[in-house]
This record gives structure tokens, sequence and C-alpha cells, in this order.
């Protein structure tokens, strides 16, 4: 695979004088989670690379993905006359997300216990994240399912767009004010993930197909958990985050459309998929659900790496994401109905370049970085200089 330098000079400078700025406020995050961690990375050995112990967090949200896709690809399995996921499945879900969110929590803390802090990890840590959001929401709809007590498909892909939305509002903070807010709806959401899994597995999917109160359904909780942490937490948090800044005169950006940039691509992206769903011929998402979010996710991701690119380099923010233009196109023939008979493979295909763009782009970044610092991404030895 070719490597490309999608970093500019500009950006490397700024790396050069990037500062680590972050706040955490969240209850849950200080008086339990950050002890726990504290006591995790203890026992961790002194070698073992903090990006290391990112990836093989982040492995373990696709490895969740990958078995569920195998057991539930088209989210049934948890519906009343399927064949429902294993049991073991629940237990192994809601381990490797447990320990993904772990290791997400002591990856930095390793890199200050080993004094190897640098940018590269800090971006390295973000982008996997950025893509994260997509394996942890399609993994645990599969307790829910689409059946008669579960959520829609199309419910479950704006309730996704809520969770990307509120990930891309951290780093939009931290673009304009220079500190990373972390978000307390993260928190949340990995430990309750995490507890559903195991009661699951303790006490089946039949479970969900009750309401538990009045006419409230379980899946009723799942849609106000995620649609609250959004907008009676995030949101509000952000734009007194960002409001606060402006009025304190330490805002980046004084112009309302350089402030608002970075959600150009997002929203685009955004308008171009629902199109897609709304218009489409075959009725994709119903047809292909987990392709479709796999696709959008991805997009979304790349789309976020390169906002963070900016942000740690006090750059500007690129107003367009390459990706956009060939899936404008895309969409475009769709809804001529020119691709009628083939929008299955369309998207099948459309879903590999993304995957493969996005996975170039992040090989190519971690390459170029980690040769401007002269490190090695994975281990805590710097290259020799023969």
């Amino acid at each position: 695979m070719a490597l490309y330098e999608y970093v500019t000079p500009e950006q490397l400078s700024g790396f050069d004088k990037y500062k680590y700025s972050a706040v955490d406020t969240n209850p849950l995050s200080i008086y339990v989670m950050h002890p726990f961690w504290n006591s995790v990375v203890k026992v961790l050995p002194t070698w073992l690379a903090p990006n290391l112990i990112t990836f093989t967090g982040f492995m373990f949200l696709v490895l969740n993905f990958l078995i569920l896709s195998f057991y539930d690809f088209d989210f049934y399995a948890s519906a009343q006359g399927y064949s429902h996921v294993p049991s073991w499945v629940w237990v192994a879900a809601g381990l490797f997300n447990f320990l993904a969110y772990t290791l997400d929590g002591v990856d930095g803390k390793q890199a200050r216990r080993t004094n190897s802090s640098t940018p590269l990890g800090e971006l390295f840590d973000h982008g996997l994240d950025s893509w994260a959001c997509v394996f942890f929401v399609c993994s645990v709809y599969s307790v829910f399912g689409r059946g008669e007590s579960g959520v829609g498909v199309v419910t479950l892909y704006f309730l996704l767009w809520v969770v990307l939305f509120s990930f891309i509002l951290s780093h939009w903070e931290k673009y304009n004010t220079g500190v990373l807010f972390l978000p307390w709806g993260y928190d949340l959401s990995q430990v309750t993930i995490s507890v559903v899994y195991i009661v699951t597995a303790w006490v089946g999917v039949e479970t969900w197909y009750l309401p538990f109160f009045w006419n409230i359904y379980y899946r009723d909780v799942f849609i106000v958990m995620i649609l609250g942490c959004l907008f009676t937490v995030t949101l509000p948090m952000s734009l007194y985050n960002v409001l606060k800044a402006y009025r304190s005169k330490t805002l980046k950006h004084s112009s309302v459309y350089e402030a608002f940039l970075p959600f150009l691509s997002p929203l685009l992206l955004f308008i171009l998929s629902s199109l897609w769903v709304a218009l489409s011929p075959t009725d994709i998402l119903q047809q292909q659900p987990r392709a479709f979010y796999l696709m959008v996710g991805t997009a979304f991701a790349n789309v976020t790496c390169k906002l963070i690119v900016c942000q740690m380099s006090n750059t500007r923010c690129q107003p367009l994401n390459w990706l956009l233009l060939p899936m404008a196109a895309l969409v475009l023939l769709i809804l001529t109905g020119l691709l009628n008979q083939s929008e299955t493979g369309v998207l099948y295909l459309w879903t590999g370049v993304v995957l493969l763009a996005h996975v170039h782009y992040g090989v190519s970044v971690v390459h170029q970085l980690s040769s401007h610092f002269n490190i090695f991404a994975f281990s805590l030895k710097k290259p020799s200089s023969d």
C-alpha cells in the first residue's frame, strides 16, 4: 500500500507546538473509573506501548462487531420467532466492550507512566474513538434488534447520527477553545452497554419483549438514554464552553463561519446518506442496514480524523472531505434509477472503497507523524541512527 503525505508542513509545525489540554468533570469518571484505571495501569509492563494498548482496545470492539455480524447480520436475531444469538456471545460482548473501554482509559496513563506521550498518541487514540462509534452502536443494536419490540433500522440510523454528532461536538469545542472537554455521556454509555450485554446473557432477549412499566419498553429507555445524553448534557455543555471562551476572548475563531466550518462535511455526509435512505429504489437500509451503517460510520470517522489533525495542529479545518464528491455522484446515479438492479452491489463496493480509503489515510498519517517525531508508533523504542 503506497503511502501519501496527508499532513501538510504547516500542520507538522503545529504538532511540534502542541500541548494536550483536557477537562474531565464527569463524577463517574473521576470517582470510579480513574481510580480503577490507575490500579490497572500499575500492573501493565512498562515495555507495553500506549498505542498498542489503544489499538488492542479498538480491536475488541471490531471483534464484537464481527461476531455479531456472523450471528445477527440483519439485526433480526433478537426478534420473536427467530434463532437467537447464543448466550456466550453476549458474555463475550460484555467483556470485550468493557476491556475496550478500560484500555481506552489506561493508554494515556501508560504514556505518562513511561514518559512516552506524543501528539501522535493522542491523535491515534481519538482517531480510533471516532471510528469506534459505529462499531459499538451496531453491536448493542443486536440486543433489541428490529422486531416488534425492537428498534426500526431507520430509527437506529438517526440514533447512530446522534452518537456521531455527540462525538464530533467535543472536537468542535477543542477546535474553537483549545481545550478538550470530555463528554459525560461516553463513560455512562460504556458502563451501561457492558452491563446490558451481561444481563442479556443471563435473562435472555425474551426479557426485552415485554414492557417494564406501563407501555414503556426497554428499547424506549435505550432511545431516551441516547437522546437525553445529547440534548440534556453534551450539547448544552458544548455550547456553554464555547460561549465561555467567546466571553473571555480566548475563542480561536472569531468568525461564525470559521467556528462552524467543521460541521460542513458531516452535514453534507448526513444529507447525502439520508437522501440515499429516503429515495432508495430498493429500500437499501431495510435490505442492508449493517453495511450502510458501516459505510456511514467509516466516512464520518474519516471526516472527524481530519478535523482532529487540524484541531491539534491549530490549522484551518478543511471545508470539504474528498470522499463526499464521489458519494454525491453515486447517490445521484442511484436517485436517477440507473443503478436500480445493482444497488446492493454498489453499496458493498462503495463501503469497501470508504474502508480502504480510511485505512490508507490512517496508516499514512501514523507513518508520517512517526517519521516526523522519529518514533515507532507501536513501540517505546526509538529507531537507531543507522
